[in-house]
């Protein structure tokens, strides 16, 4: 059984005074994060989960509000951390330079530092399936804006599976990408917003009876959400829900 601990829901703009896209999944053998907004330090901290507990960091996307927190988090784990243990960034082809290049513009070079720990960078491409730990990782392509390598991800641990779609607007093969999932991550910006590169609610709604899937959470919740938390069909998140899967 894994745990699954939502740091932060909100858009790329923070709705709601909430935090940009982290979620933790903590397991038997280990902890895995997916995205890293520019806010996952603060909330990380809030919540009370170390950041030696992650092994992985698993990026859907190059958005700032999906792996902008890249460079202040292996900052903290070399300073105020000392961390000893390996720690891997996977995402799309690229994820590398982007994160090399990311801590340069922000004045936090990667290089010129003397790392206290093994980090290294994998690849995650369309279609590939990727064994990051206990974890087997699959990413799939999304219909989001296309300079940002968007991909969703589909996590086996153990016999669970978890589906996190990342940002997408609809796509008729999604239903098929995320079947069998114990637990299904939805985008859902907006209410019915027509905006093409965002999930709307009344979108997921109609669709829902495609979505072979045990339980289907909504997050990334735009301001044209925020009425609707907790209050609608769907299952919504918030900044520090925990389920188990």
């Amino acid at each position: 059984m894994s745990e699954v601990v939502f740091v932060g829901t909100s858009d790329a703009f923070g709705a709601g005074g909430r935090r940009q896209s982290a979620v933790f999944v903590r397991g038997a053998s280990g902890g895995m994060l997916i995205d890293c907004g520019a806010t996952t330090c603060s909330g990380l901290n809030d919540l009370g989960i170390a950041r030696d507990e992650i092994d992985t960091l698993l990026i859907s996307h190059f958005h700032g509000d999906h792996f902008g927190g890249i460079p202040l988090l292996l900052l903290a784990a070399l300073y105020e951390d000392e961390r000893k243990a390996p720690l891997r960034i996977a995402g799309p082809p690229g994820i590398e330079a982007r994160v090399r290049g990311l801590s340069a513009a922000m004045g936090h070079a990667v290089e010129g530092r003397e790392w206290s720990f093994p980090l290294t960078f994998d690849e995650l491409p369309v279609g590939r399936e990727l064994e990051l730990g206990p974890v087997k990782v699959r990413s799939f392509e999304t219909y989001h804006t296309p300079d940002s390598i968007p991909h969703g991800l589909i996590l086996d641990i153990g016999r669970q599976r978890i589906a996190y779609s990342g940002d997408t607007g609809w796509f008729d093969g999604l239903p098929t990408q995320v079947a069998g999932a114990d637990l299904f991550i939805s985008e859902c910006t907006y209410h019915s917003h027509g905006f093409e590169y965002h999930l709307n609610y009344e979108m997921l709604l109609e669709q829902r009876k495609r979505f072979d899937c045990n339980r289907l959470v909504l997050t990334h919740l735009g301001n044209e959400m925020l009425p609707f938390r907790g209050a609608c069909e769907l299952e919504t998140a918030d900044d520090g829900l925990r389920l188990e899967v």
